[in-house]
Formats: structure tokens, sequence, C-alpha cells
């Protein structure tokens, strides 16, 4: 069985970093090495210096397919194993082959020779990744259809980067090295530009270093290796939901900077049992910090914190990791012994700790004391009455086996009584009971007897230790029985609001899912959300015949009917949270019912603002001019020559037709009804709507250069207004052009919009006059009465964004003025399309 080849592949941002070239260079130094190295198949996209580096190589000779009446050729995957080279250079590895042959994709194609035992160098743009695909979609605005999984790619023997800087990529692409010159402008300013580069380049980058990480961590998980390897800095950030949290995270962000690539992960170890004492809202916040830091938030389980938290970082081969100064202050660190730092530092082996001091260090800023109890008025009812029954009955019993030996067994039998009397009342019953056992062991069971006086000092030392500890004893069981409700209200409340929030994120009704966990978290027997006037908007479950309903108002919307029994005063806090999320839901469905409504009317209006803001100033000039040459024909009729006569004559005709011609248009776009003028979207096909519109500017053949895609999809428009726009643009171009420089028409499909460009190569406008061109009345030297009164850009601009679209300026890269009209896809004929 042949030995399975090696794959190397050349990873690009880009076309045009220089992939293939690459390529072909390493093809021509294995063969100087004495390699036997074919081409597969390379495409050169007509770049002459690509196309110059397969001089000297063997190329196989690629295989025809007839499609469709079209001939294509493929590589020839049986003639390159049948060759049987040691290497095959096989260019741009997720290409999708010709219907018919034996693979769909390229890359299985390549996995074949591999299997044939050789080996591969290939190329691939980041684009085509399947796991970046949406991404790199976001980016630039256009999909890429073919795609490879990122397992083949990542199952290279090597990956190699071929880099080239942004705007390097931009030079070679404006000096036609990339794409012939029909293709450069459009290029240049749609996926070629310059952030979409540098974002691309960034995005390789990143998904190389991820992939060297994982092969790192594959390499020490097979190895079995345990220690830390530094290959790069990660910081592990410890919060605890305290105050401290954000000074942390700041000097644990300072701390990764400063290695320039360092990673920074935030972890919480929350308990098992869930009694540790957080602040969610602290937590929340300092969850979006990391973000905003560069970092990721993490969260694990564990009843040992220290423990959690270095076990967390070992299994992240983090190599920092930051803790705050303990918040307790000495007589708890006495108390309890050694804090979380001191364990951490301890067990985190080759970790370096950094213990960073903060605001709430030592005891500060912590939260009052509660000195009222968790437990019910019941309870502590019952331990005060526990307390003064048991200790008189336990005195008389006492009292009978009294001797001066047995003060131990006095004491212990009252301390007992007082851990009873906390585990029933809490801490106020139990602190009775000690002080009222503690008088009573001094008064009855101490000499001498029957007064308050202590006689020997071990016996004062004895009962101030037994009243400490029942103190403690009472303080424990109260804040045991706190915690305990906390947490278990706390996790309901918790599942309660995550399953609303879900039930709103996953979208649907957002009101009938807050209605329906309405009734389900409270156990009602039906919820029904009902408006002012009485209408029934929502309602959950089955309504009691006969039943009178809680009401509880949301905002000035309606009220929310409650049908069960009556919620607890704690339950209200809840209710209040999910009222206020219903209030924010029907504000948000108000909202966009409302954006829905406004969307025409305010497209409508932008066109009414162009058309009265631009067109007084062309119907002025025209009038104007004609009725100054009749009444110069009037006035000096008899003294005028018969040339002069004519030319007055001429200036009239002239401008009462360029009158008539306006108005006309104007109704023609406008469709006036009742006052209102309305635009009509529809599907327009563009290779449709240019030859009227060079019809209309009496356009000849070569004076205008046209580049309209066959396969360019319809866009959402209004015919008429986008006719009205692309004349005024062309003629434009067509006055500023200088003779033997035609403008440029061309079209291209980018980021779910179609863009027409129309380009000319005259003087061009100022950077900072491209605004001031589409105001009314800035003609750019437009002041004699035959130049043509068009719409001016003002009125163009209206009409474009009327439709939905955009109209900007921009450079002519070889010196001129580009002016790009951009609108959206028909999205309706492109899905049937495909």
């Amino acid at each position: 069985m042949a030995v399975r080849g090696r794959l190397r592949v050349l990873l690009g941002a880009a076309p045009g970093v220089g992939k293939t070239f690459m390529m072909l260079e390493e093809g021509h130094r294995l063969h100087d090495l004495g390699k036997d190295v074919v081409v597969a198949v390379v495409e050169t996209h007509e770049r002459e210096a690509t196309a110059a580096l397969l001089d000297g190589l063997e190329l196989v000779p690629r295989r025809t397919v007839e499609h469709r009446g079209i001939t294509l050729t493929e590589m020839d995957l049986d003639a390159v194993i049948a060759r049987k080279p040691q290497i095959a250079l096989v260019d741009e590895l997720a290409h999708t082959n010709a219907p018919g042959s034996e693979n769909d994709k390229r890359w299985q194609d390549v996995e074949q020779i591999l299997a044939a035992g050789i080996d591969v160098i290939s190329t691939v743009n980041v684009q085509h990744i399947e796991s970046l695909n949406d991404v790199v979609e976001q980016i630039t605005g256009v999909p890429q259809r073919e795609t490879i999984p990122d397992s083949i790619v990542r199952s290279a023997d090597q990956i190699e980067v071929v880099d080239l800087t942004p705007q390097s990529l931009r030079d070679r692409l404006a000096e036609g090295q990339v794409y012939p010159a029909a293709r450069i402008d459009a290029a240049l300013s749609n996926y070629f530009r310059l952030g979409n580069l540098t974002a691309l380049r960034e995005l390789t980058l990143v998904w190389l270093a991820d992939e060297v990480d994982q092969a790192l961590q594959r390499y020490r998980a097979e190895h079995g290796i345990q220690e830390k390897w530094e290959a790069r800095e990660r910081v592990v950030v410890a919060l605890t939901g305290g105050p401290e949290g954000e000074t942390l995270l700041r000097r644990g962000a300072r701390v990764a900077a400063r290695s320039g690539s360092g990673e920074l992960l935030a972890v919480h170890v929350a308990s098992q049992d869930g009694l540790r004492e957080t602040d969610p809202a602290a937590l929340a916040a300092q969850r979006k910090l990391v973000e905003e830091l560069g970092g990721t938030y993490h969260q694990v389980v564990g009843t040992d914190t220290p423990e959690a938290l270095v076990a967390f970082a070992k299994a992240s081969n983090a190599t920092q990791l930051v803790i705050g100064v303990s918040r307790r202050n000495r007589l708890s660190a006495f108390l309890t012994g050694s804090g979380v730092g001191a364990t951490v530092i301890r067990e985190s082996g080759d970790i370096d700790v950094h213990i960073v001091s903060h605001a709430a260090a030592g005891g500060r800023n912590l939260p009052k004391f509660r000195r009222t109890g968790a437990l019910s008025v019941r309870r502590r009812v019952y331990g005060f009455a526990l307390a003064l029954i048991a200790g008189p009955a336990l005195t008389l019993a006492l009292t009978q086996i009294r001797s001066s030996d047995s003060l131990t067994a006095e004491t212990l039998s009252y301390q007992l009584l007082v851990v009873v009397v906390a585990l029933v009342g809490g801490i106020w019953p139990a602190l009775f009971a000690a002080v009222l056992s503690g008088l009573t062991l001094d008064f009855v069971f101490v000499s001498p007897y029957n007064t308050l006086t202590i006689g020997r000092p071990t016996h004062l030392i004895a009962l101030a230790l037994y009243i400490v500890i029942a103190v403690l004893v009472s303080v424990v069981v109260d804040q045991s029985a706190r915690r305990t409700r906390s947490a278990a209200r706390a996790a309901a409340e918790s599942e309660l609001l995550v399953t609303i929030a879900g039930s709103v994120i996953r979208g649907g009704d957002a009101v009938q899912s807050l209605v329906s966990r309405t009734r389900e978290a409270f156990g009602l027997k039906a919820v029904r959300f009902t408006a002012d006037d009485g209408a029934v908007l929502n309602v959950d479950g089955e309504i009691p015949a006969d039943a009178l309903p809680t009401r509880v108002p949301v905002g000035e919307r309606g009220s929310l009917e409650l049908y069960g029994d009556d919620l607890q005063a704690a339950d209200r806090r809840l209710l209040s949270v999910i009222v206020t999320q219903l209030d924010a839901a029907l504000e948000h469905a108000d909202l966009s019912n409302a954006a829905q409504e406004v969307g025409p009317l305010e497209a409508t209006d932008r066109v009414r603002t162009a058309l009265l803001a631009a067109v007084g100033h062309d119907l002025r000039r025209p009038l104007a001019a004609a009725t100054a040459a009749v009444t110069s024909l009037r006035t000096a009729g008899s003294r005028l020559s018969s040339r002069d006569k004519i030319e007055l004559l001429d200036t009239a005709e002239v401008s009462l037709r360029n009158l008539a011609d306006l108005l006309t248009n104007l109704l023609d776009v406008s469709r006036v009804q009742a006052g209102v003028l309305a635009v009509s979207l529809q599907p327009v096909d563009l290779e449709d709507l240019l030859p009227p519109v060079l019809d209309e500017l009496s356009v000849k053949p070569g004076e205008v250069a046209i580049d309209v895609p066959d396969d360019l999809p319809s866009v959402t428009a209004d015919p008429v207004l986008l006719r009205r726009a692309i004349v005024n643009l062309l003629s434009n171009a067509l006055r500023y052009s200088p003779v033997g420089s035609p403008p440029r028409l061309s079209a291209s499909t980018f980021g779910g919009q179609v863009e027409l460009r129309v380009a000319d190569h005259g003087p061009g406008v100022p950077d900072d006059r491209k605004e001031e061109i589409f105001h009314p009345f800035q003609r750019m030297g437009d002041t004699d009465n035959n130049a043509g009164i068009g719409l001016g850009l003002a009125l163009t601009k209206g009409f474009v964004e009327g439709m939905g679209g955009t109209l900007v300026a921009d450079d002519t890269p070889a010196g001129g003025l580009t002016m790009v009209l951009a609108l959206p896809v028909d999205q309706e004929n492109l899905d049937a399309s495909r």
C-alpha cells in the first residue's frame, strides 16, 4: 500500500497576494533540486508574470468537458495519478469541478492524489474556508459559494500564509497585475477596499494562529505533556462578583498587552449549592468589560474555590493568574485561617500569581450586617417559648444531681439547650436562651450558690466561653437558614428570567411568551392581558367561571389579569420584572409598526423635498430666457436684423421646448395623486433600461463605454425615477469628458446591492466639494441656455434615496469623477433564479 502523500497549503487573505506565483516558484526550486514536479492544474488569470513561470515545468494536459454547449477544461485526475510524480502543483483547492466530473470539488481530487502517494502543493484563499464564510461575507458583502471544509485545510501537513500588505495589494491591482483594466475601478471600490483587505488579513493570521495553537494542544495531548509551555502569555483573572473585579480585569489586560499577543481569560467560580454571595449585576458589568478588553468570560462550578481556580488555569495553559487581596478583615482571617490567595499560591506550581490590592481589601466596603432574622415569626416565637419552658425544666432536673464536680456536665447541657433553641428559632431566641442559661448557671450551679458572684476564675472563663459558643452557633444557624432561602429563591428567579429571555430572543410573539411564562412561574390557572378599552390581547390558560382576577397595570397600555391564588409579597418583585419586560416588548412592537408605516412616507418625502429644492431653478432659467427673447422681439423687433430675429426666435423655441420637456418629466416621475408624490418600487432590469437612456441622450457608438454583466441581477427601483437619474448622471459625464476619453458606465454586485458606476476622465471634483455638488444650484459651470436644464444632481440624489439607494461621488483612479449609484438587489427574483 502506497504511503500517503503530504499536503502543503499556501493560504492567502485575498486574490492577487501571490499564492500561485509562490507555488510555481517553489515548483522550480524543487525541480532544480532534482524532484519530479508536474503542474496538475494552474489558473494564471491572464497574468503575464505568473504565466511566464510555467516555462520549464511539465504541464499535465487538461481534460475537456462539454456542458450546455460550452467547452470547459478541468484537471485530468487520472492522468496525474498515472503520471505518478513526486510532487503535483494544484491551484485553487476550493474550486468546483465542472458537472460530470468524478468529484464535485477539487479538494476531493487532491485527496485521491494524496492517497496515491503523491505530494501536493495547493493554494486557497481565506474566504473559501467554511467556518469563515459568513464572517467574510459580513466584511466584504460578497457571498462565497465555493467553500472547503476546515478539516481539509487543518489536516494539511504544512500551512503557509502568503502575506502582502493591503496597500501593496491595491497598488498591484491599480497597476493591472491582478485584474484586467476594465475590472480595476470596480474592484478597488468594492472587494479590495483598504478596510476589507485589512480585516481579511487579520482574519487569516488569527485563523492560522488558532490552528497553530490547536496543533500545539494536540501534540501535548498525544505526548502526555502536562507542564506549562509559555508559547504565549495567557492571563487568567479571578472574579468574585465583588467591586474589585474591574480593577483586576484592567490589571490583567495590561499584563496580557505587554507580551504583544497575550490572551485574557476571566473566570468566576460558582459554588455547587449556590450559597456563595455574588452580585449578578456586578458580574454582568464585568463580563461586558472583559469583552471590551478583548478577552473571554468563563464560569466554572466547584466547592473549593482555590482548587477550581488553579485547575481552570492549568487546563487553559495559563502563564499568569491575577487575584485580588482578600476582602476579609483581620479578625475573620484569624478565625478562619489562610484565605484563597495563600492556597492559590501554594497550588499554582509554575504559574505566576499576581495578588492585586484594591479599595475593598481588608474588610472595607463590606455589606452591613443584617439584623433581621431569616426565619419566620412563628419559628422565632417557638424558639422563645422553648427557651422559657425547657430552661426551667432543665434547671430543675440538674439541681437533683448537683455537686462540686458536675459543672462541666451542667454547662454542656445548657449549651445543648442553646443549640436546640437556635435550630428552632434562630439567633434572637438563642441569644435569649444563652443569657438566661448563663445567669442560671452562675446563680444555681457555680459556687457560691444562689448568688451572681463567681468564686473561682476558671468558672468565669468557662461561663464566658459558653456564652461565646452559644452566640456563634446561633449566628451560624441563622446565616444558614438565610442563605438556604436566598439561594432557593435566586435559583428559581434566575431560571424564570432565563426562560423568559430565551422565549423573547428565539422570536415569535414576545408578548404571548411573557404571558405564558407568567402563568407557569406562579402556578396560576390563567393569565390574560387586556387593553385599556377591555379588548383581550393575549390569554394563556382557562379562565375559571366567576373568578375575580388580580389586575396589575402594564404602563399605560393595559393590565395583566392573574387568575389563581394570591401572590406572596416576595413574588411581587419578580412580577414587576416581568411587567417591565412586557411593557418593553409592547413598546418595541409599536416602534416596529411605526417604522414600517413611516418608511414609505419618508421615501416619498425625500423625493418631494428634492423636487421642491431643485425644480425652482430649472423652471426659472428657460422661462426667463424665453421671456427675454420675446420681449426683445416685441420692443425692438423693427430695428433688429433678420439674423438677430432668427437667433431670438431660436432661443425662445429652445427654452420653451426645454421647459415643456421638464414639465413632462416632472409629471412622469411624480405621479401626483391628491398632492402626494409616490414611489412605485418594482423589479427593474438595468440591461433593459439602458437602451432607452442612450436613445434619449442620442449617444453614438463609441461615445460611452458600457460594461454591464449579462448575469447582473434585477434591482428594486422605480423605473421612471431610475431612468431620469441615469440620464442626468450620464449627461454630466458626457459634458465633462475630454475628446478621445469617453465616459464608462459599468455595473457590479456588492453586498446585496447593484452598483452602477458612471466614470469620466474630466477635471474631477475636489474632495471638499464632493458633498457640495449635490446641493441645489451647484451646476459646476452650467450657465448657458443650451447646456440642458436636466434635473440636477440634487434632484437625482433625492430620487435615488427615495428608492432606498445611495448616490456618492468618488475619484476615477486615472483622473476624473465617478458617480456610484447603489440600489438593493431584487431578492425575490434572485432567490427564484438560484
